[in-house]
């Protein structure tokens, strides 16, 4: 009887050690698109000009607190300008979500999926990932902190890759102070 005990309490402590071992599998944490914010900001040789964009859809996954990969879908036609008001403003958000830049009415949505996922600190990662915008993908990298249910990402985006042309010194040449710059910066600030 006390050999059977014994063994049972054995295979029970096994089994338990084992359940300990086994790494957790990935763990998908849905964004909460309502409380996320996407910002961006695209600069011209005369100044610059700011504004939001919706996220759809999107998801964070880990492996325990370790942040292992991610998936974005952007509403484009939600694309507004912050710094403007009235006609000026209108006469923007129409402008950008035309074909000149982000043909909104014929790509919807833009996609960014993570493709590597580098820990360089507690709370920090460098992300690697495929962006689509136009129906175009390139990788892009950039910088994501995690902090509890909440996650800020900072990146550049080139939109010369992305066949956004408008004002492109990298297409056009001799525009002077009309250029709008290839660059544009997104700042990403997500509740999960």
């Amino acid at each position: 009887m006390k050999k059977r005990a014994l063994s049972l309490v054995l295979a029970v402590f096994t089994g338990l050690t084992a359940m300990a071992s086994t790494p957790v599998d990935n763990e998908v944490k849905q964004v909460k698109t309502t409380e996320s914010t996407i910002t961006w900001k695209g600069y011209k040789v005369t100044g610059s000009h700011h504004g939001t964009i919706a996220i759809k859809e999107g998801s964070l996954i880990f492996d325990g607190d370790k942040l292992t990969g991610g998936e974005f879908v952007v509403d484009m036609p939600t694309l507004v300008s912050n710094d403007l008001e009235g006609e000026s403003k209108g006469k923007l958000e129409r402008h950008l979500k035309s074909d000149d830049f982000f043909g909104v009415e014929s790509n919807p949505t833009s996609k960014l999926i993570f493709t590597s996922v580098k820990a360089t600190g507690k709370n920090s990662y460098e992300v690697t990932g495929n962006l689509t915008v136009k129906g175009k993908s390139n990788p892009i990298t950039f910088d994501i902190s995690i902090y509890g249910n909440k996650a800020t990402a900072t990146m550049k985006v080139d939109r010369s890759l992305y066949d956004v042309r408008f004002g492109s010194g990298s297409f056009f040449d001799n525009l002077g102070d009309k250029t709008i710059y290839d660059e544009f910066d997104l700042v990403v600030d997500l509740v999960f």
